[in-house]
């Protein structure tokens, strides 16, 4: 009679993979085996941070270097923070006079202890920087378009960012929340050092293929009540989200074509050029004049590359293409 342990033989979350035991990366998709307990501890130090509990939250992020590569940058940033973390807890130490202080002040002075340490201000400002930033990008729509679609559109490019996000925070990395710059876009920043390309390149796509299934939602508003505005916005997003995917310079495109070797780059462009007579939308044209650069004249070829991110590709370019096709309008802008 024989038994298997549970904890010996286990299956990958994502890719559903066998993963070797002691094993802590899928030797299929990379993903990391402790994604979950990885995101919890993260969850809980940060909740510490912000409690000032510094120590506790240092050894919180320290549980989870045994559950990470030794030669990953995540561990590396993990133990770099622990030590600014200890560094910060000596720094803040309660002193008698504040405490005192405090007490005078009675329920304010918590508060006002707080405020009166620079280094609790500024973090708090950090930590403000999200939403702040996506008002300012709230304010500046508004006026560009109008009320409605200036706040629609916001949202829109709020739910691509989120895209980013969500899809780096579900693999246990560690991430910012998204910070918008008025009149050009928004960015979320995380730690990419150390990530295969591939799994860089589905991060980048998961930004348009959040954003397609936004412009699915206003397609289906507007296909309800025909109301102008959703299709606008409809339209409007999917235009920016291929916009995004030229695969040139910093957008999102162009960290995804990253991970194509030449043949998959020139797979890109064809299907581009297709995808181009298919709908009439310039804007394929554009992603294909990218590909073509990225396969005969970049020199950042990978030495190899998986069908997974070419397929992603393509698959988020021809439904963002196919809900443009539903929706009366020409490229972007507010309903005329």
């Amino acid at each position: 009679m024989s038994s298997i342990t549970p904890d010996l033989i286990r299956n990958c979350r994502r890719c559903s993979g066998d993963i070797s035991p002691g094993a802590l990366v899928c030797s299929r998709c990379q993903a990391l085996v402790h994604s979950e307990q990885l995101d919890r501890l993260a969850s809980e130090a940060k909740q510490l941070e912000a409690q000032g509990d510094f120590r506790q939250a240092r050894e919180r992020w320290l549980m989870g270097v045994p559950l990470l590569p030794s030669n990953s940058r995540q561990a590396d940033w993990i133990v770099s923070h622990a030590r600014e973390l200890d560094s910060l807890a000596e720094r803040v130490q309660p002193q008698p006079r504040e405490n005192k202080w405090a007490e005078k002040l009675g329920p304010v002075g918590p508060l006002a202890v707080l405020l009166a340490k620079g280094k609790f201000l500024l973090a708090t400002v950090f930590k403000l920087k999200f939403l702040l930033s996506f008002v300012a990008f709230f304010g500046f729509y508004w006026a560009a378009f109008g009320a409605k679609f200036g706040i629609g559109f916001a949202v829109l490019i709020f739910i691509h960012e989120m895209g980013h996000f969500v899809d780096v925070k579900r693999r246990g990395l560690p991430a910012d929340m998204p910070v918008f710059l008025p009149g050009f876009g928004a960015y979320v920043r995380w730690q990419a050092a150390g990530v295969p390309i591939e799994i860089q390149a589905e991060v980048s796509l998961a930004g348009p293929f959040a954003g397609f299934l936004a412009s699915v939602v206003c397609a289906v508003i507007w296909a309800q009540t025909r109301d102008p505005l959703w299709a606008a916005l409809g339209r409007s997003g999917a235009w920016l989200n291929l916009l995004n995917l030229i695969p040139v310079w910093m957008l999102d495109g162009g960290h995804a074509a990253r991970a194509l070797n030449k043949s998959r780059r020139i797979i890109l462009l064809m299907a581009s050029l297709a995808l181009w007579l298919l709908f009439s939308e310039n804007v394929f044209l554009l992603v294909a004049v990218g590909a073509a650069y990225q396969a005969f004249f970049a020199g950042d070829l990978p030495p190899r590359s998986n069908s997974t991110t070419i397929v992603y590709f393509v698959v988020v370019l021809t439904a963002l293409g196919f809900v443009m096709s539903l929706l009366p309008g020409q490229g972007f802008g507010p309903p005329r």
